[in-house]
């Protein structure tokens, strides 16, 4: 959706379209917006709050981020040379946000999109005997948290106090043993297929090829396989009751998203809102000082329909 004057504020054009903004949102999954007036990090939260409410704290972290300000965050800080494979976001957890904005602060020189996949065609061109092997036994991710390793627990759970991890890992289903000195070991079962809260359309949502040790460059996959076991890498996937994940079907997954992925260059200013449920996202390698802002909303466990 552009403005129909380039460089007219968002914040008017918010309140007549935010009805059919949240519309397109759940038919196509995702909706851009290009050409208007944001007014900075301060004015992309109050689209937020305009289209969706309050944005969420990221809780139960898998990857490294900055805050910018309030529950507004910069993207994943990996190196620019880096994919991010596509995912939903939180997809792991008990509940995860419906809905993930997008701000561009500052467009890279070369590449760096976020690449968009309907999770809706990625469930229809998966294998049938594939699929139905992960709806009837569902996933399981396991995270080691070592350090020199990914985000350590203390940053992944936004304490320090092994109690409240434990408070947490019980409230959300979550699996958690103490290893080592200071070592933590995680295990959730989760759900490969949903059915959208609001559309009520059957999805392909999980990280599971995202978290799958395969889904890292080769050379990081061997190297992490020659240091650990399956089960004591840094974070590994599982079919739900534990048992390996053939790595050829892993890569079918990954090429059935790969089949489905739509991409644009990010321009300044641009605002994109995802549907978390019905398109997965990730990032292209970029060069130039690229600058995302990001938030959440809408907190989602599928069984409860939003605001359509």
């Amino acid at each position: 959706m552009s403005a129909d004057t380039p460089g007219s504020p968002v914040a008017d054009f918010l309140p007549d379209a935010r009805s059919v903004i949240r519309r397109r949102l759940r038919e196509h999954g995702a909706v851009l917006l290009r050409g208007f007036d944001v007014g900075g990090v301060g004015g992309f939260e109050d689209v937020v709050r305009a289209v969706s409410g309050a944005p969420l704290a990221y809780a139960e972290r898998s990857s490294p981020r900055s805050t910018i300000q309030g529950q507004v965050y910069t993207s994943t800080d990996y190196p620019p040379s880096e994919e991010i494979f596509l995912h939903n976001e939180n997809s792991y957890q008990a509940t995860w946000p419906l809905t993930l904005f997008f701000y561009c602060v500052r467009p890279p020189e070369t590449l760096g999109s976020t690449p968009l996949a309907d999770t809706r065609r990625v469930l229809r061109a998966i294998d049938p005997a594939v699929r139905e092997e992960f709806a009837a036994r569902g996933w399981m991710v396991v995270r080691n948290f070592i350090d020199g390793f990914g985000v350590p627990w203390q940053q992944a759970f936004n304490t320090d106090d092994r109690d409240e991890v434990a408070r947490y890992c019980a409230r959300n289903g979550v699996e958690a043993e103490w290893t080592g000195a200071n070592g933590l070991r995680t295990r959730a079962r989760r759900e490969a297929v949903h059915r959208h809260p609001v559309t009520g359309e059957q999805v392909w949502f999980n990280h599971l090829a995202f978290f799958h040790v395969t889904t890292l460059a080769e050379e990081v996959c061997t190297g992490l396989r020659e240091m650990f076991g399956e089960d004591e890498l840094p974070t590994n996937t599982f079919y739900g009751d534990g048992e390996r994940i053939p790595d050829d079907v892993v890569a079918h997954l990954r090429s059935c998203y790969r089949a489905e992925q739509r991409r644009f260059d990010w321009q300044l200013d641009d605002v994109l809102l995802v549907d978390n449920m019905l398109a997965s996202h990730g990032r292209e390698p970029f060069t130039g000082p690229r600058k995302i802002a990001v938030a959440m909303a809408e907190p989602s466990d599928a069984t409860v329909a939003g605001p359509a």
